[in-house]
């Protein structure tokens, strides 16, 4: 069916004319390309891609970023682009991070290729680990192709879609990452700096004030798309509505906060009220997300939204005007925070322009909100110490009985700071003692890392050479026999001498020729040949191997050498051939490259590591019908850096033990086979090395090694590879 099903697609792709609205002419940089899209909106969320290709319900945008609103309707977005650029790699951003469910369909000619990002993927199944929803296009200078953008909505659907050539999308990219790094800095920094002022202060306000930005800040995170990307990129589920629950928390403690900071059941009793009922409307989002009203949830964070600052604006407003200074401060960090939220509604409606100004609106907005009630509450804190002053000032005529309370204040003062003095240096003590353990282990498992390596490469050169040593000393008593027989021919010849006449002579020579034909003298020398030959291969097959141990276990690691790496290669295959045997089929095919700089011996455990792993996994996981192999390469990729590559074709590592081969102590086998430090050594070696190491692995397909080393570099002295 599957095929039957390809086969109309295309059968309809060649006869029939398909329009894709206004080509995208892209020529360099950045460009929005939401005003020459089509769009059709599939309430029943049912029409498949032969079904849409077929229909006329395609609607022309004349928006730049196209505003669907509220919704769980999938939307199909056609559009045509024509590379006018130099690249021919271009990007296609779907700068909307709440749009996790997206489709593309690439048509060239009669061929369709399909990408698609799921919402209930990890983060790292992302081709293009971005916050937002990214596809690369390959196209060709001067070339056109068609696509179709298939988007499932489950709340707002915004499709700000954004076409940048490559060095335009790192640009934005590392844009986006420092603003929100800076954005996220600060709010720790506004956390961590309040929760000690809380713990110093016990205020209320200083806790409601923490969980308010810490919650703000998550929202934000989550809104941008950082935090599935950084904090929970493996819950796609909750990414989906941690918006919800995020800005719904935020919302409530902001009340509350409020309510403290503002102290309004003094100052404005009704203001409470107020609260009390943005708080209830803040709790149903959470409650109508749970109980599935998931579109609901939504629409009610709006409404909490604005009904909320609409609220807290009244309350700041009608205390400024009372000439309460918090409550100025208070007005005038919730107004930047509501124009920073004013900007971004312009832009996703299509008032404003979609920049980088508009892009990050929410966040400056926030970073100045936080700030500005920080020194709010700083502020509220001098109001207090200067009203305890005056306090004081007035307590004077009292003033025993004030310099008793105060010397009781600072013996506590005192007591307390002795106390935690005291728990400090305890802790310091424990933690030196635990550090000292750590390395003790640390080191204790460099040592067995080291000794199984020791092991392991005496028990290979002891069995490789034991081989020819073995041949040769076979061939010693055949060979002393052979010799012996030849030496009594030649004796035989001697006795010729004594002979003193033709007769004897004749005689002489016959019992020579009976002697020859007894012993098979053709057949000695025959045989002389053989066993020399068989020697010499023992001898030179010897040499070999002790040429490639001392390859191998090159002396010069603390300077940089140029070396022949074909050779390293060649050495620690000699080694580790005991362990293959007959088992593993190896394929060399090392290339002519040039001696590069580098420190030959740590380069010659980097391949032992790597391919003892090979040899394990093929050892230990045999496959039928797949004969165990191992493949080894090496070539010139560019004048400056080599490659090298080692592939097996063993079981392969699914992402979750991809993501952590190099971590130290980190290992897959069995207790007592290894100590999860040899690919973490590789990985340093190979860094100090200004080199890059890439694992391409696959369930079931096998695990590459590719591993790229410069040709020259600058001299430095040798790290210790084993920290």
């Amino acid at each position: 069916m599957k095929f039957l099903k390809h086969l109309f697609a295309i059968t309809f792709l060649l006869s029939a004319k398909l329009v894709y609205g206004i080509p995208v002419n892209f020529y360099q940089g950045s460009q929005i390309i939401g005003k020459q899209v089509e769009i059709f909106e599939d309430v029943t969320n049912a029409r498949n891609f032969e079904q849409v290709l077929k229909t006329n319900a395609f609607v022309q945008s004349t928006d730049d970023t196209p505003n669907m609103g509220l919704s769980q309707s999938t939307f199909w977005i056609r559009f045509s682009i024509a590379n006018k650029s130099a690249s021919s790699l271009l990007y296609l951003e779907l700068a909307h991070p709440l749009i996790h469910t997206c489709e593309l369909f690439e048509i060239e000619g009669a061929k369709v290729k399909v990408e698609t990002n799921r919402e209930n993927a990890d983060f790292n199944e992302r081709r293009i680990k971005h916050q937002n929803l990214v596809f690369a296009l390959d196209i060709r200078p001067g070339q056109q192709k068609n696509y179709y953008l298939r988007v499932k909505g489950y709340n707002q659907v915004i499709l700000p879609l954004i076409l940048r050539d490559q060095e335009t999308f790192f640009e934005a990219a590392q844009i986006g990452e420092t603003i929100n790094g800076i954005f996220a800095g600060i709010i720790a920094v506004m956390v961590l700096y309040n929760v000690f002022i809380y713990f110093s202060t016990r205020d209320k306000s200083y806790l409601f004030y923490v969980l308010y930005v810490l919650f703000v800040g998550l929202a934000q995170t989550a809104l941008s798309g950082y935090g599935f990307k950084y904090i929970w990129p493996f819950a796609p589920k909750f990414n989906s509505v941690a918006t919800i629950y995020f800005s719904g928390v935020a919302g409530i403690f902001a009340m509350l906060f409020v309510k403290n900071f503002l102290q309004l059941p003094e100052k404005w009793p009704p203001g409470v009220f107020i609260l009390n009922v943005i708080i209830a409307l803040y709790s149903s989002t959470g409650l109508l997300n749970l109980l599935g009203f998931e579109l609901l949830s939504f629409r009610a964070v709006d409404v909490s939204g604005g009904v909320g600052a609409i609220g807290l604006f009244i309350i700041g407003f009608k205390l400024s005007k009372e000439n309460y200074r918090p409550a100025k401060l208070f007005l005038l960090a919730w107004s930047i925070f509501l124009l920073g939220l004013f900007l971004l509604v312009l832009r996703n409606i299509n008032i404003l322009p979609y920049n980088i100004f508009t892009t990050y609106t929410m966040q400056f907005g926030s970073i100045a909100e936080v700030v500005l009630l920080s020194i709010a509450l700083a502020d509220k804190i001098n109001i207090f110490k200067k009203e305890r002053e005056e306090s004081q000032e007035e307590a004077l005529r009292v003033s025993l009985e004030n310099e008793k309370i105060i010397m009781e204040q600072n013996i506590n003062l005192e007591r307390s700071v002795n106390e935690r003095t005291a728990e400090l240096q305890h802790a310091n003590t424990e933690l030196n003692v635990t550090l000292n353990k750590l390395k003790d282990t640390q080191t204790q498992l460099l040592d067995s890392e080291k000794m199984a390596s020791l092991g392991q490469l005496t028990a290979g050169i002891a069995h490789e050479i034991n081989n020819p040593i073995n041949f040769v000393s076979s061939n010693i008593r055949p060979l002393r026999r052979d010799i012996d027989d030849v030496l009594e021919i030649l004796d035989s010849y001697n006795d010729i001498q004594g002979v003193d006449s033709i007769d004897q002579l004749r005689v002489k020579i016959k019992e020579i020729e009976r002697l020859k034909e007894d012993l098979d003298l053709d057949y000695i020398k025959t045989e002389l040949g053989t066993l020399l030959k068989g020697m010499e291969d023992g001898a030179s097959r010897t040499v070999e191997i002790v040429k490639g141990l001392k390859i191998f276990s090159r002396v010069d690691e603390s300077d940089l050498n140029v070396v022949n790496i074909n050779e390293g290669i060649e050495s620690t295959l000699i080694i580790l051939n005991y362990q293959m045997g007959n088992s593993i089929h190896l394929v060399k095919e090392l290339g002519n490259i040039p001696s590069i700089e580098c420190f030959a011996g740590k380069l010659n455990q980097v391949f032992m590591n790597i391919l003892n792993n090979s040899i394990y996994a093929l050892l230990n996981a045999k496959t039928e019908g797949k004969t165990p192999t191992i493949w080894v390469r090496s070539w010139l990729q560019d004048p400056e850096n080599i490659s090298i590559s080692i592939r097996d074709n063993g079981p392969g590592m699914p992402p979750a033990v991809r993501a952590k081969i190099f971590e130290p102590f980190f290992t897959t086998k069995q207790v007592g086979d290894g100590t999860g430090l040899g690919l973490s050594i590789v990985f340093k070696i190979i860094e100090v090395h200004s080199g890059n190491i890439q694992v391409n692995t696959e369930v079931g397909e096998g695990t590459e090694f590719l591993i790229t080393l410069p040709v020259k570099q600058k001299a430095r002295p040798i790290q210790d590879f084993n920290e």
